[in-house]
């Protein structure tokens, strides 16, 4: 039986949309990840964009694969990767770097808000019911 709940759908599509992302940053979106990485990371932008297109994949198909038990703890991953990237927004915001049709600084504020919503998803969708 296919397991049908609001938190497991929502995880399901969580993780379809990082591995998405994942390949994104892999493939046609490669550029426009790269306005996204702050000047003050150690590596060369495009490493820094496959780095965490891997990221991106591993934690999405973690997301669809993992059992029960592991769910909550994956959860807690993506969580935490949601808040690791998040200075990358803020430096996209700050350095008014245009990408993924954020234009305006309207826009790429409006981006930085989705930033928590994300990380309660990832949580919620992958917390033990009791």
């Amino acid at each position: 039986m296919i397991d049908t709940t609001p938190a497991n759908v929502a995880r399901l599509l969580l993780g379809a949309g990082l591995v998405y992302a994942g390949i994104s940053h892999l493939t046609f979106a490669r550029k426009e990840f790269q306005a996204q990485v702050p000047g003050w990371v150690p590596l060369k932008k495009d490493d820094t964009v496959v780095y965490s297109g891997v990221a991106e994949i591993a934690l999405g198909s973690s997301l669809l694969l993992a059992g029960r038990k592991q769910r909550p703890a994956v959860g807690k991953v993506a969580a935490a990767f949601f808040c690791a990237v998040f200075p990358g927004n803020i430096s996209q915001y700050v350095n008014k770097r245009d990408a993924f049709g954020l234009d305006t600084e309207r826009k790429r504020f409006v981006r930085l808000l989705f930033q928590p919503a994300l990380v309660y998803w990832a949580l919620k969708s992958t917390q033990r019911l009791k």
